[in-house]
């Protein structure tokens, strides 16, 4: 693989303090809303690493912070790549697989966002989160993140 295209596995991480309380961030490309996303570094890099990273990243989170927990959901999702980001991959690249996990923090904690990246954020209860993101994947790991909670 070229350097400078971007690995076809990513992670979305669905930060949260709680049902009551899902962190969701403004894309400055689209204009849209998300959870922390973001692509391995390289093909080696385990997933967890790469959440970790983006998390800091995109929020200045720690994940090894006390009181907060990372956790692989161990759900993975497939799907297409959106035509206006296919040319950031490798020639021939056309789905992307994306392992969810969620960082689970004691309160909410203040957020410093990555200007290149999100211009916003809101803390939101969970259902609103859902309605809130663009990406149908991202509502349905929210979803599915808080349905797993309430079930046990």
């Amino acid at each position: 693989m070229s350097a400078g295209y971007k690995i076809a596995e990513s992670v979305l991480v669905v930060i949260h303090a709680g049902p009551a309380h899902v962190l969701v961030m403004r894309r400055t490309d689209m204009g849209t809303w998300q959870s922390v996303t973001g692509s391995k570094a390289h093909p080696d890099e385990a997933f967890a690493d790469t959440a970790a990273r983006e998390v800091k990243e995109e929020t200045g989170l720690d994940v090894h912070a006390p009181g907060a927990v990372l956790s692989d959901c161990a759900w993975e999702n497939h799907y297409p790549i959106y035509p206006s980001f296919v040319h950031r991959y490798a020639p021939g690249t056309t789905h992307n697989s994306e392992r969810v996990f969620a960082l689970r923090l004691v309160q909410v904690p203040k957020v410093v966002l990555n200007p290149r990246e999100h211009t916003d954020y809101r803390w939101l209860p969970w259902v609103q989160a859902c309605e809130q993101v663009y990406s149908p994947s991202n509502a349905w790991a929210i979803a599915r993140l808080f349905d797993a909670e309430a079930r046990a």
